[in-house]
């Protein structure tokens, strides 16, 4: 029986921790757990046939950081190779003496333990390629499944998910680690990596590592919720500490096994265990779920898009698309797109964000550009700033896909209609990325000019759409609003087609709501009369221009009139901005200040580093060393920014990436800096801290955690010395001594090298007792930093921050 259909019908246990029986099998501190396929077969063997024997359906090979970052690529072969022998084997063996039972062999992705660009330096393409060349090792050697696993990005779970897609047909899992708050470091929710998942056609997914089935229950329901595919769930066994010099779990076998099979009963189809778990809690874990049935699977039909944080659902509510970049009409506009001014568009992102929409439409095309070079860009740029989900707007395929690939979560897509040509070139794009299309009701004949011609393009849509296996949820219908200066009648087909397909097809809609007063004056007050007009009617969402405020106050107040805004909140704190939001042009930068931390800037310079803008931020920068002395500058702007973000960080209103796009513009305002104190020395004033040594310990190759943190400490003017990844503790307390430091920062993402970070604190206590060590990761808790000696536990990059600041 295959995979996919064994899941069908079927509760699938899974297997649990391989590093954890690694560690009571004598891996040593630094040793890399892959080798041991080849180097300790038996041993590797063994347990894969201790977890077949205590019911896991599906085994993982032993290649969680088998990539070509680890390995070159002749040992990344064998290594490979070796582990599905190895995994097979056992399988083997356990269909002979173990009796019958349906029984897998899953490939083993995990991260690179690198950050994508702009967050870090990791290419997408390149983190894609990577992925595929485990893939198709893998492929090769016979697995029946791909599972990827403890992805904490959801840009980078999407460059492994695509290498799978690209390299076999195999069915493939994919679960996230998400932490305390509920969501991955880099912000994403449950529901957002739910919608990006799905529309890129994974079997099954879900979340793993990091916390207990306890403190995972929040997001297996959230997952429940969502998920129209099976939700997997392989929860660690609790946290960790120490006893005895060993790393141990808080949650016993039968705890675990209860708590995992109380979220069974509640819809997750595929549960195992990772870190801490062993085969006896799988063993607790088959004994309950053993005759059960799963849950039924059922379509959510939720028609969603996502950006990097959180999903957008059309549902009651109208979703409302800032229209503002679009060169169309907007001299200004082109003339940015033409000189490449990435400023002036990403202001629009921001102004719009901060007037209240949803989504941001982003059109790039003319003429005068490559239109494929300049999306991908804009995209990226402005994802780097907003967390807002975007809508590709392009009538070229070729842009559409370079868009779609490197968008991170489930993109809008503006637009199809229904040319064959059209609809062949889109609809395959979304099949292979994912995303919710407007669809256009026009067609080789033209735009109908009756209601009934619109509704029977749209029949035509969904119809083939279907033959793409692509749902009517995510197909949102234009009914295409035409101005009525040219025809009286033009409302009333687009108003009656648009009612018609949202009763009887039961699809969601969207108009591009101003393009109905063109010609006319006072635009503003028909396209707001318009706009109710098309909301009573059954309106989904509108592309429109957010700077307006009959607009703004037509939206505010239609949500308050049909019982969508409780004791009308929206519109009272709306209604404050009405009268400074006639304006159709964007706004001066940071004179909204509605829904984030900008609202705390009190100058350009702030504006800029708080909004992540580096390249506007080293511009004002340079500017203002005319007349600003370098430290004044320092004081007075650069640590005030990052204060402000770092203070939205902690209080869980600001995500990973806005703060590290933050660190960004002030790194480029201390580069303008420099510059100036480099040719000026009357102005060589020392802006240093520290030194403050980091390190990855010893055998972890995984420097996410600790790049950020050196970030942020060098905007904050401390001197770092980064080792790097798996340094040796006697590196780390020779550089320590010889520079004096009086901190060192420790890094650990995994649970068998988190001896080698007691080792290394060990060493300092001995060598240098005047050196305070903090430590971070996401195996560690302050009481396991306690027990190991540390100085300090710090749960992210700005309590890294806050303690050095304490200390120096």
């Amino acid at each position: 029986m295959k995979f996919t259909e064994f899941l069908k019908n079927n509760i699938v246990c899974l297997d649990g921790g391989m590093g954890t029986l690694l560690q009571e099998s004598g891996l040593k501190p630094g040793e890399a757990p892959e080798r041991l396929n080849i180097d300790d077969r038996d041993t590797i063997i063994n347990i894969h046939k201790r977890y077949y024997e205590a019911g896991s359906n599906v085994v993982n090979t032993n290649t969680f950081g088998a990539n070509l970052f680890h390995f070159s690529k002749e040992e990344l072969e064998g290594i490979i190779k070796a582990a599905v022998n190895n995994a097979k084997e056992a399988k083997k063996y356990a269909d002979e003496n173990y009796g019958a039972k349906e029984r897998f062999v899953a490939l083993d992705i995990g991260p690179t333990g690198k950050l994508l660009k702009p967050l870090g330096d990791l290419d997408f393409e390149k983190a894609v390629s990577v992925f595929a060349e485990t893939v198709k090792i893998g492929a090769r050697e016979g697995i029946d499944l791909v599972m990827i696993e403890t992805m904490n990005d959801s840009l980078e779970t999407k460059a492994a998910l695509l290498a799978v897609k690209e390299n076999c047909d195999l069915p493939v899992i994919v679960t996230n680690a998400y932490g305390a708050d509920g969501k991955l470091m880099t912000g994403a929710s449950p529901a957002a990596m739910t919608f990006l998942l799905e529309g890129m056609g994974v079997d099954a997914l879900g979340a793993n590592c990091s916390l207990g089935p306890k403190q995972l229950r929040g997001v297996a329901e959230e997952l429940i919720k969502y998920a129209s595919v099976p939700v997997v769930l392989k929860p660690n066994a609790g946290l960790p500490h120490t006893e005895n010099g060993k790393t141990v779990f808080d949650v016993g076998a039968e705890e675990f096994a209860e708590e995992l099979y109380s979220l069974v009963k509640k819809g997750v189809r595929v549960a195992g265990g990772c870190c801490g778990t062993t085969p006896e809690y799988i063993k607790k874990l088959t004994e309950k779920t053993e005759g059960e049935s799963p849950c039924p699977l059922t379509d959510k039909n939720i028609t969603a898009v996502s950006s990097y944080t959180h999903a957008v659902v059309f549902d009651k509510t109208p979703v409302l698309i800032g229209e503002r970049i679009n060169p169309t009409g907007k001299k200004r506009f082109k003339q940015a797109l033409i000189e490449k001014d990435m400023n002036y568009i990403l202001n629009e992102g921001i102004n719009q964000q901060e007037k209240g929409v949803h989504i941001l439409d982003v059109n790039v095309g003319l003429p005068d550009i490559d239109e494929v070079a300049m999306i991908s860009d804009t995209v990226c740029e402005l994802q780097a700033i907003s967390d807002l989900p975007l809508q590709i707007d392009t009538s070229d395929p070729k842009a559409m896909e370079a868009a779609l690939r490197i968008y991170n979560g489930k993109a809008m897509i503006n637009s199809v209609n229904g040319k064959e040509e059209s609809m062949r070139a889109v609809f395959p794009l979304m099949k292979k990325y994912g995303g919710v299309t407007v669809a256009l009701t026009l067609d080789e004949g033209g735009i109908p000019d009756t209601v009934e011609g619109r509704v029977k393009i749209a029949k035509k849509i969904l119809k083939t759409a279907s033959e793409y296996g692509i749902s009517k949820k995510d197909i949102i219908f234009d009914t295409l609003a035409m101005t009525v200066s040219a025809d009286n009648n033009a409302a009333l087909v687009t108003l009656g087609a648009l009612n018609k397909i949202k009763k009887e097809l039961e699809c969601h809609t969207s108009l591009g709501v101003s393009n109905v007063s063109f010609g006319l004056p006072c635009r503003d007050a028909v396209n707001a009369a318009f706009f109710a007009l098309a909301l009573e009617n059954g309106l989904s969402a509108a592309i429109m221009n957010p700077y307006s405020a009959d607009m703004m106050k037509t939206y505010y107040a239609f949500k308050a009139l049909k019982g969508l805004d409780e004791n009308c909140a929206d519109y009272i704190r709306a209604s404050e901005s009405f009268p400074s939001a006639v304006s159709t042009s964007a706004p001066v930068s940071g004179a909204s200040t509605a829904g984030d931390a900008s609202g705390s800037a009190s100058s350009e310079l702030q504006y800029a580093i708080i909004k992540g803008l580096k390249d506007k931020a080293g511009d004002i920068t340079k500017e203002m060393l005319s007349s600003v002395q370098p430290m004044d500058i320092v004081r007075d702007e650069i640590i005030p920014s990052l204060n402000t973000v770092g203070e939205g960080f902690e209080q869980k209103k600001v995500y990973l990436p806005q703060l590290l796009m933050s660190a960004e513009a002030a790194k480029s305002a201390f580069e303008s800096i420099k510059d100036y104190m480099a040719s000026h020395s009357e102005a060589k004033e020392s802006v240093k801290k520290g030194p403050f040594v980091i390190a990855t310990v010893h055998g972890d190759i995984h420097d996410i955690g600790k790049n950020i943190v050196k970030l942020l400490l060098e905007n904050y003017g401390f001197d770092v010395i980064d080792l790097g990844k798996d340094v040796p503790p006697e590196r780390i307390v020779d550089t320590v001594l010889s520079s004096k430091a009086p901190l060192a920062g420790l890094s650990a993402l995994m649970t068998t090298t988190v001896p080698a970070m007691e080792e290394t604190i060990k060493l300092l206590r001995e060598k240098a007792p005047f050196c305070k060590v903090v430590v971070g990761g996401a195996v560690l808790t302050k009481e396991y930093a306690d027990k190991i000696g540390a100085d300090k536990y710090a749960k992210d990059a700005m309590e890294t921050v806050r303690y050095a600041e304490s200390i120096c």
